[in-house]
């Protein structure tokens, strides 16, 4: 494996030649990266930890077949606004129909998205996500007053699992490294608290009217924030025609696996047949 050192140094390069925009949507300012100009169009959302460069390998690996809008949350608004700015984003940009994939936070945000506007949509993919936010605000750090905590302590709910990842040998340390630095301020103060804040008070979801036939799951068997139970009542509510499934990824597949994360988005986006690198089936596991 690389280290935690040329992971980022892989990031920071990609990022010299496609730096993240800031765009005014709706009075709120969301950070942007816009790749491509021909085929067939993707949103990335990330989850709380990770900026629109955190899909940096899959824009690489894709850049010149799509047309790709990556995404940094703003530090205002919760899901209800921010499905809004996301149309919005994409109408500026002119992504007529995209694909919209989120991870995490932001998968439960493309959830919402496509519920609310299927006809502007050409499918969802929702990845290491959940499929519902009733009972978040019970645990940590959701059970916190997220605007007046202190942010060390918000933060330090991140850094002191990330840091055992970094223990000599962890098949993620250096993954822990990427992410170390997105939370000790790579994301700044108030975004960390607006996408905790989001998930917290998220809105029920409305029922997915997106053809079956464009729904799409991820997820990963050792998914330390996403339980079993979660994973299976998220495919249970959307009845995906295609459930993908990492052996071993971790709750970053995207950053662990992104080959075969790229992978799954040839299939989505018409780009590969269904079966070219994953197995064929409903559930496809890797």
């Amino acid at each position: 494996m690389t280290d935690p050192v040329t992971l980022t140094a892989a990031r920071d390069g990609f990022i010299r030649t496609h730096p993240e925009r800031h765009e005014r949507v709706n009075g709120r300012d969301w950070g942007t990266i816009a790749i491509g100009h021909s085929g067939p169009a993707l949103v990335l959302i990330p989850g709380t930890l990770g900026r629109a460069d955190i899909f940096w390998q899959q824009m690489q690996a894709l850049e010149g077949q799509a047309r790709i809008l990556a995404l940094s949350y703003p530090a205002e608004g919760g899901v209800t606004d921010w499905a809004e700015d996301v149309m919005a984003l994409c109408a500026a940009h002119g992504l007529a129909r995209p694909v919209i994939l989120g991870s995490s936070l932001g998968g439960y945000l493309a959830q919402y998205v496509t519920a609310r506007h299927p006809d502007r949509v050409a499918g969802l993919v929702a990845a290491n996500t959940l499929p519902s936010a009733r009972g978040l605000d019970r645990v940590p750090p959701y059970a916190f007053d997220l605007l007046n905590t202190p942010i060390e302590t918000l933060r330090a709910g991140f850094t002191d699992g990330l840091r055992r990842w970094t223990k000599g040998g962890h098949p993620y340390c250096e993954l822990a490294g990427l992410l170390l630095a997105e939370v000790d301020g790579r994301i700044p103060e108030a975004e960390l608290r607006a996408r905790l804040q989001a998930l917290k008070t998220a809105p029920d979801l409305p029922a997915q009217t997106v053809p079956r036939d464009r729904v799409f799951t991820i997820e990963s068997d050792d998914d330390h924030l996403i339980a079993p139970p979660v994973r299976a009542a998220l495919r249970t509510a959307l009845s995906p025609a295609r459930a993908y499934c990492f052996e071993m990824a971790s709750h970053f597949p995207y950053v662990t696996r992104p080959d075969s994360y790229t992978a799954i988005l040839r299939e989505v986006l018409g780009l590969d047949a269904p079966g070219t690198i994953w197995p064929a089936g409903t559930e496809a596991r890797l």
